[in-house]
C-alpha cells in the first residue's frame, strides 16, 4: 500500500480552473494559526466565562484578608465563598487549606486564592479573595499577597483583641498604600469584648469605630454584610487592555502532569492559550497551554485581561520552578521594550538551619526525592549536602523560623512516610577575618575552634531580631524577667490600653528559636503573641560547644552558642548523653569542651569481671597482681577500643 503526501502548492497546482484555484485559497485562509492549535484544542465558552466577559474592570476587586494567627480567616473565607455561591453549604471546613498539616493544626502555611461573583444592585462584580498566613514566618507570603490585591480586610478577634500580627500586617499594608475594611470576628463569644477592641484599633491604627463591620465566620452572623462594604470600600484596579501586556508572577507551585503553575496578576493586556510570553528577569521565552481562574479549583478560561488574577501554565512546560522568579514581570515577544518591569519583592532570608539524617542510611535516595518533592513547592528552604561520621550523609536545611522548620518536619512524616534525625535549630554567625573578609557561617561544624579563632578571628557576630510582643499588663513582670534572661534590651513599653501592653525588645536569634514562644506562652497562660523581624548582625562573645567521647568530638551535637549559654548547655548534654550511650568493658568519658576547656564530665563504669572470686585464703601480694593484671589490661583495651554510639542513641539524646 502507497502512502501518497500533496502539499498546499502541489494541491491548488492541481486546480485545472481559475475559479477552483481561488476556492481552495480561501479554504487554507480560513484554517486556525498553527501556535494556537498547537498551544490548546477550541472550546467553547462556558456560562461562567461569559458571564466573566460581561463585567468591565470598574467592576474588578482584588481584597485579602490578613489577621494574627487564629483569628478565623480561613473560617471567614469559607463564608464568603458560600454566599457568592463559589462552594456549596456545609461542605468541607478551611476549603482553602489544602495541605494535611493545615487541615491539623488548623494553621494557614501558605497563601490560597479564589475568584467569586457576586451581585449587587443589579451588577455583577468580580470578586478576588487571597486568604493569607497569619504567622511570622511566612510574612513573605502576606506582602506577595498586597502585591495583587487593591485592599485588605484586617480581621480582629473581637475576645483576644489587637495582637503582635495584627500590627505588622497593618503597617505592611500601610506602606503598600491599600484600602483596609476593619473586621471584628468572633463577636458571639460569651467573652468577647467588641467596644474594648474597636478602641484599641482606634488608638493603634486611627481607624474609625463606625467603619468596622462586626461578624461571626462560625455561625455566618452579619457575614453577608461584608461583600457590600467590599464593593463600595475597595477600588478597583487599574490597567488598559489595549496596552501591551504586563503581567507580574505571584506566585507557583509544581504539578506532576503539568509543570511549573503560576499564579499571576495582570496589570495591562491580556493573555490566549497559544500567546508567546518572555520573562524579563531570566529572558526564556514560553508558549501559553493553558489560562485560567481559581474558582475554587482551576478552572480553565479563553484569556486573562488587565485587572484579574488568576493561573497559567505552559505547553511545553516550564519544568524547573527555579525559572519562575516570584516578583518577575511577563510580556508577549515584541513588547519588552514597551514594559517596564516591576520592582519584584525581597527574597525570604533562612533565619533558621537544622541538620537532617535518614534513620537507616539504606533509605538515603528515598528521603532525597522527598525532600526535593517539597521543594517544588517551597522554594524558601535552602538545601545543601553535608555528612557525619556519626550519623552518616545528610543535608543542612535553612527555614524562615522554627514553625517552618516543624510543618516542614511534619510534611515529610505524613506525605512520604519518612524517618528522619533533625538536629536542633542553629543560627547563621558573621565571622571578620583579620585579613578583612567576611564570611556567614550556618554550620556549627564550620566554626573554626578557639585554639585557630584567636590566630585568625577578629570578631564574631551574632544575628539579632526586634520582637514586639503584645500581652494583658498583669503578666508584664513575667514577661519582661523571660527577656532579660535570654539577653534581650528593651527598646520600648507602651500601654495602648488600661490593660493591654506593646513590649519592644532586642533578642538574640539563637534565644529566640531555643523555644523563646514557648517560654513566653506559659508564662502569660497563652495570651502573649509575639512577632519579629531582623535586626541586623551584633559583635558577641561567641564560643563552638564541642560534646567528646573519650576525648573525640561527635561532630553531630557541635553547637554555636553565647559564652553565657556554655556551662548550662554543657552540663545538660553531658547528663543527657550518658543516659543513651551503653556500657562498655572499659571506661568511656563524656565531656563538654569549649576550646580547650572542659566544661562538664561524666564516666560510665566498665563492666568488671570479678578476678578474685577464684582466690579464697589466699596471699594478699596474690590478690594485688591478678588486679594489677587486670589494670593493665583494661588500660590496653581502652587504648585499641572504639565506643560504638548507636544510632538510636542519637535519635534519643536530639529529640525534645
Amino acid at each position: 500500500m502507497r502512502l501518497c503526501v500533496r502539499t498546499a502548492s502541489s494541491l491548488l497546482h492541481g486546480w485545472r480552473t481559475p475559479s477552483a484555484r481561488l476556492c481552495s485559497l480561501e479554504r487554507l485562509s480560513s484554517l486556525p494559526p498553527l501556535t494556537r492549535s498547537y498551544a490548546q484544542a477550541f472550546r467553547a465558552q462556558s456560562d461562567l466565562e461569559k458571564r466573566i466577559a460581561a463585567i468591565p474592570m470598574e467592576r474588578y476587586r482584588n481584597f485579602c484578608i490578613v489577621a494574627h494567627v487564629d483569628h478565623g480567616k480561613s473560617t471567614l473565607s469559607d463564608r464568603l465563598l458560600e454566599i457568592t455561591g463559589t462552594i456549596q453549604p456545609g461542605g468541607n471546613k478551611q476549603i482553602l487549606d489544602k495541605l494535611d498539616v493545615e487541615r491539623e493544626r488548623g494553621i494557614t502555611v501558605k497563601a490560597q486564592t479564589c475568584t467569586m461573583i457576586y451581585t449587587h444592585a443589579g451588577d455583577d462584580y468580580l470578586l478576588h479573595l487571597v486568604d493569607t498566613p497569619g504567622h511570622v514566618d511566612f510574612r513573605a507570603e502576606v506582602s506577595r499577597s498586597y502585591a495583587s490585591c487593591g485592599g485588605a480586610l484586617l480581621l480582629v478577634d473581637a475576645s483576644q483583641g489587637v495582637q503582635a500580627q495584627t500590627v505588622a500586617n497593618f503597617y505592611l499594608a500601610f506602606a503598600q498604600g491599600l484600602t483596609l475594611v476593619p473586621v471584628l470576628n468572633k463577636v458571639d463569644l460569651p467573652h468577647a469584648d467588641p467596644p474594648r477592641v474597636l478602641e484599641q484599633m482606634q488608638d493603634t491604627f486611627e481607624l474609625d469605630p463606625a467603619a468596622a463591620v462586626l461578624v461571626s465566620a462560625k455561625t455566618g452572623l452579619n457575614v453577608a454584610a461584608l461583600l457590600p462594604t467590599v464593593v463600595e470600600r475597595i477600588p478597583a484596579p487599574i490597567g488598559s487592555l489595549s496596552k501591551p501586556l504586563r503581567m507580574l508572577l505571584v506566585d507557583s507551585w509544581y504539578d506532576v502532569y503539568k509543570g511549573v503553575i503560576l499564579l499571576v496578576r495582570l496589570f495591562d493586556g491580556q493573555v490566549r492559550p497559544g500567546d508567546t510570553v518572555r520573562s524579563l528577569v531570566t529572558g526564556l521565552k514560553y508558549i501559553v497551554g493553558e489560562v485560567g481562574i481559581m474558582y475554587p479549583d482551576q478552572t480553565p478560561q479563553t484569556a486573562l485581561k488587565a485587572g484579574q488574577v488568576g493561573y497559567i501554565h505552559f505547553n511545553p512546560g516550564m519544568k524547573r520552578s527555579q525559572e519562575a522568579k516570584v516578583g518577575d514581570t511577563y510580556t508577549t515577544i515584541g513588547s519588552e521594550k514597551l514594559v517596564e518591569p516591576y520592582p519584584g519583592f525581597e527574597e525570604p532570608k533562612s533565619m533558621v538551619f537544622v541538620a537532617a539524617y535518614p534513620t537507616d542510611q539504606d533509605n538515603h535516595e528515598h528521603l532525597e526525592d522527598s525532600i526535593e518533592q517539597i521543594l517544588l513547592n517551597d522554594r524558601s528552604v535552602t538545601l545543601q549536602k553535608e555528612s557525619s561520621d556519626a550519623l552518616g550523609a545528610g543535608w543542612r536545611l535553612g527555614f524562615l523560623g522554627t514553625l517552618h522548620c516543624s510543618v516542614f518536619e511534619d510534611r515529610l512524616r505524613q506525605e512520604h512516610g519518612a524517618n528522619i534525625i533533625i538536629t536542633p535549630p542553629s543560627v547563621p554567625f558573621k565571622i571578620i577575618w583579620r585579613d578583612g573578609t567576611e564570611s556567614v557561617i550556618t554550620n556549627p561544624n564550620e566554626f573554626p575552634d578557639q585554639d585557630q579563632a584567636h590566630f585568625r578571628v577578629l570578631e564574631v557576630h551574632e544575628p539579632y531580631v526586634a520582637a514586639t510582643i503584645t500581652l494583658p499588663g498583669d503578666y508584664l513582670g513575667e514577661v519582661i524577667k523571660i527577656c532579660e534572661s535570654n539577653r534581650g534590651e528593651q527598646k520600648e513599653l507602651t500601654f495602648f490600653t488600661a490593660t493591654q501592653v506593646i513590649l519592644k525588645y532586642d533578642i538574640p536569634l539563637s534565644h529566640l528559636v531555643d523555644d523563646f514562644f514557648g517560654k513566653l506562652k506559659g508564662a502569660t497562660k497563652g495570651y502573649a503573641s509575639l512577632d519579629y523581624e531582623d535586626a541586623g548582625f551584633r559583635k558577641s562573645s561567641i564560643v563552638k560547644l564541642n560534646l567528646l567521647v573519650n576525648g573525640q568530638p561527635v561532630d553531630a551535637v557541635s553547637r554555636v552558642l553565647h559564652t553565657s549559654q556554655v556551662d548550662k548547655v554543657g552540663r545538660g548534654w553531658v547528663e543527657k548523653f550518658k543516659e543513651h550511650v551503653e556500657r562498655q568493658m572499659f571506661e568511656v568519658v563524656i565531656q563538654a569542651a569549649a576550646g580547650r576547656r572542659i566544661v562538664a564530665r561524666a564516666t560510665i563504669k566498665p563492666f568488671r569481671k570479678d578476678v578474685l572470686a577464684k582466690l579464697h585464703a589466699s596471699d594478699l601480694s596474690r590478690r594485688r597482681k591478678l588486679l594489677e593484671k587486670q589494670k593493665t589490661g583494661r588500660a590496653k583495651l581502652r587504648a585499641v577500643g572504639n565506643v560504638t554510639i548507636e544510632q538510636e542513641a542519637f535519635q534519643k539524646f536530639l529529640a525534645k
